[in-house]
């Protein structure tokens, strides 16, 4: 069974950073997409980023310029700098992973998640 583990969230004054880690673990693990999603309340779950394994990054335009993501794949991990923070980066942030094929964007195409880690950026 893979497992997902994110750490690092927090609260944080605007301006600030937050860096985030999610580790795997358990079974076969091989992704060949991790990638990060938010949810605020009230709203839907949305796309952050996402690393392939190649290496290539996708951001979101909102975050584009703010956030950097990366992997280590020998430790099965994905971390996330998120710069300059902005309350409206507000929100429950989920890690996830795809095995198969489909968009990285999409929340649908993802075969693990993470529970979430909590991050708040006051005003």
């Amino acid at each position: 069974q893979v497992q997902l583990a994110e750490s690092g969230g927090g609260l944080v004054q605007a301006g600030g950073s937050l860096r985030l880690s999610c580790a795997a673990s358990g079974g076969s693990f091989s992704s060949n997409v991790m990638g990060w999603f938010r949810q605020a309340p009230g709203k839907e779950r949305e796309f952050v980023a996402a690393i392939r394994w190649s290496g290539s990054t996708y951001y979101e335009d909102s975050v584009a310029g703010r956030f950097t993501i990366s992997r280590d794949i020998g430790v099965n991990t994905v971390s996330l700098q998120m710069n300059s923070l902005k309350p409206e980066d507000t929100a429950v942030y989920y890690c996830a992973a795809r095995s198969g094929s489909g968009t990285y964007y999409d929340s649908r195409s993802y075969d693990y998640w993470g529970q979430g880690t909590q991050v708040t950026v006051s005003s």
